[in-house]
């Protein structure tokens, strides 16, 4: 039966299967529906950013965007959870059609450009939960707020999440918001660094709890760029790295129809790339703050490779999308 849904799932349009997989998983992950895709899973936990993990495999941000199946994606196993990218007013995203398959690469191209119902939604969503495990949430900016002032809107999700999160990724990497990846780099980043480390700390006294911030970098960066990067989170005191978010190249899907949409490229074809930035990142960081690995995790060969490249946890979301809860159980008794 769960077959036969994928495959039709996977045969429409791709934002269209989203939308429904998503208002089916939010109605059905409180009742007797749940067992359409709850599954135990054996224990693996794992010790990173001062807390115990179930197991190292979690789900990326971008694909419960508002925290609204938190219960549903706990379920099936999942050892963390992170939901957004999430900004402080709603916003609609970028025109459609917006995300794009690649089966045959068993990839993905999306535009979708942060669109979400606002932060005061999802920290509604969150509270509504019945989710006791690690929830990261995953804020950014509005598109109509200059990049100048881009510290002003992280600020505000950060302190609106701070309360309910268990950890809280800054993500300065999507390539579907102009401009945003140029919090990357030199005074911009170590900028944006030291306004989000003073307030973590004040927030830590208001709440009595410490919150760890990690930073979301690209794979599009050259090896002086990553150890730039490495460098600046090492002196701003950052709690961790989640590497990497989408591509933008496009090489490993040349001919393909899609090939030339705009938007970042996820998927097995991002396995590669990903792995080598997380090892010189790995080197780099010299064992001072952890590494998230995502980007192009599919099987069990691909955490151990990510693991012994230098991540202590990793997440999906591309192979969730063409393989379903199957691969959390494939991947966590691996």
């Amino acid at each position: 039966m769960y077959s036969f849904v994928q495959k039709f799932l996977l045969s429409r349009d791709p934002e269209w299967s989203h939308d429904v997989s998503i208002s089916f998983l939010k109605r059905s992950q409180r009742n007797f529906m749940s067992n359409f895709y709850a599954q135990d899973l054996q224990n693996k936990p794992v010790e990173c950013l001062g807390m115990t993990f179930k197991n190292p495999i979690g789900l990326a941000a971008g694909l419960d965007k508002n925290g609204e199946c938190i219960d549903a994606f706990a379920a099936m196993g999942f050892g963390f959870i992170e939901v957004g990218t999430v900004t402080p007013k709603p916003q609609a995203g970028n025109d459609k059609p917006r995300l794009f398959r690649l089966a045959e690469h068993r990839a993905i191209i999306n535009r979708m450009g942060f669109n979400n119902k606002g932060v005061d939604y999802l920290v509604e969503q969150v509270k509504n939960s019945n989710y006791k495990g690690i929830l990261g949430i995953n804020i950014g900016k509005n598109k109509t707020t200059p990049d100048e002032n881009a510290l002003d809107d992280y600020l505000i999700c950060l302190d609106k999440v701070y309360a309910v999160a268990s950890y809280i990724t800054v993500n300065i990497s999507s390539p579907n918001t102009p401009g945003l990846r140029n919090l990357q780099y030199g005074e911009a980043l170590d900028s944006l660094l030291a306004g989000l480390k003073k307030r973590q700390l004040s927030l830590e006294i208001e709440h009595k709890k410490y919150v760890p911030i990690l930073i979301k970098i690209a794979p599009d960066l050259s090896e002086d760029e990553v150890k730039s990067i490495a460098a600046s989170l090492i002196h701003s005191n950052m709690d961790g790295v989640i590497a990497t978010n989408t591509t933008l190249d496009r090489e490993p899907v040349k001919g393909h129809e899609h090939a030339q949409e705009a938007g970042g490229l996820s998927g097995e074809v991002l396995t590669e790339k990903s792995l080598v930035l997380t090892k010189i990142l790995s080197k780099a960081l010299d064992g001072k703050m952890p590494i998230i690995g995502v980007g192009g995790i599919s099987s069990p060969q691909d955490v151990k490779q990510r693991i012994e490249a230098g991540a202590t946890l990793v997440q999906v979301y591309s192979s969730f999308i063409y393989q379903g809860p199957p691969l959390i159980k494939e991947l966590v008794n691996a």
